[in-house]
């Protein structure tokens, strides 16, 4: 990255840590864009150059992960299915309390979680943010059987996506119900596994 663009990055950043930290102490709803704006001491246009909408300052965290189940199964072992390739690696996130798993019961994670997925225009919108996953395993998929041309690799990719979206959103629940990680690991590390085998039982002869 440029001088400029390192530059620009800090200062997305620092918008969306400012932004955050409000959401968190004052509610989303009751925290206005012109309100982050003056926080940070930047016009509201220059803050919607670099967030298009209020959502944004809060889902862009979920950035980095949009891709990264496409990645691990053009990542996986030589001989390893796709499948088992996505399936060990969420089994290693639970194992890490990886964020993304939704098993992390550190109390900044925990009020994150609660900011998202007890605000509806923000759970609408990663749920949204699953559709380019969907299309980016999608390829993927194909390219790991390129023999399957039909339908299945856009079937197959759409539920992978759903079932981690499900798991990682139960375990997010049972922890900021008061759970916590290590209480409920064995519990989600059994359900990965029944997901997984669900998947990969529809999936039984096809390669993947």
């Amino acid at each position: 990255m440029s001088l400029r663009e390192r530059k620009k990055e800090r200062t997305r950043q620092a918008i969306a840590d400012a932004a955050i930290a409000m959401f968190l102490r004052d509610g989303f709803d009751d925290v206005s864009t012109a309100d982050v704006a003056a926080a940070v001491e930047i016009s509201k246009p220059t803050l919607f150059r670099y967030f298009p909408t209020k959502e944004d300052l809060v889902v862009h965290r979920f950035d980095d992960h949009i891709g990264e189940a496409a990645r691990v199964v053009r990542g996986r072992a030589e001989g390893e299915t796709p499948l088992a390739a996505l399936h060990r690696t969420f089994r290693a996130g639970l194992e890490r309390r990886d964020p993304v798993t939704g098993l992390c019961d550190h109390p900044q994670v925990l009020a994150f979680h609660r900011l998202v997925f007890e605000t509806p225009s923000l759970a609408s919108r990663v749920t949204d943010l699953g559709a380019a996953d969907v299309d980016a395993l999608t390829a993927a998929l194909r390219e790991a059987v390129p023999s399957d041309v039909g339908l299945r690799p856009r079937l197959l990719a759409t539920q992978v996506v759903a079932v981690q979206q499900a798991l990682a959103r139960t375990n997010a629940a049972a922890l900021v119900a008061g759970t916590t990680a290590d209480e409920l690991y064995p519990r989600t590390v059994t359900d990965v596994d029944d997901a997984f085998a669900l998947l990969g039982g529809g999936a039984a002869g096809l390669g993947y």
